[in-house]
């Protein structure tokens, strides 16, 4: 069921499973294998493409988003952040399209959803202006970013 179809928002969901290999909370391996097989779900990018490796846990947030008058969203989910070239293989059933966006292109797609010109997530908005946009001129090195242990409430 999809709470926000045809709404833009973040790339890809972990949704680690209950199993021991998503489970697994060393170095947040479980969450970052969680978010390989959703990337390969949910934009057709392979797995050997992206490994866990290359996805850095940076935090974790709550959030609750009303979606009409019965279905929401109330997640804790966790931020992750990677860079590399992939192709990317949508899963018509999972995504209608995809945007790379500058930094500019975000905030004038922010603007735009503000306006009610285009569908927006809550938490795409939530995400951008208390996260991204401070990490944006650091994406060669967030180590300073990185907070494993807080829950932050967007």
């Amino acid at each position: 069921m999809h709470f926000f179809p045809e709404y833009f928002t973040d790339s890809c969901c972990s949704h680690p499973l209950y199993n021991p290999a998503e489970l697994e909370e060393k170095d947040a391996i479980g969450v970052r294998q969680g978010a390989q097989k959703h990337l390969q779900a949910e934009l057709g990018i392979a797995g050997e493409q992206i490994f866990p490796e290359d996805i850095v846990f940076m935090t974790i947030y709550h959030h609750k988003a009303k979606s009409d008058r019965i279905w929401g969203e109330h997640d804790i989910c966790y931020l992750l952040l990677v860079r590399k070239n992939v192709t990317v293989n949508l899963d018509p059933s999972e995504t209608k399209s995809i945007l790379y966006l500058s930094q500019e292109e975000l905030r004038e797609l922010l603007e735009r959803g503000a306006r009610g010109e285009v569908k927006v997530t809550p938490w795409l908005r939530s995400i951008a202006e208390k996260f991204l946009y401070r990490w944006w001129p650091h994406l060669d090195d967030v180590t300073q970013f990185v907070e494993l242990h807080k829950i932050h409430r967007v």
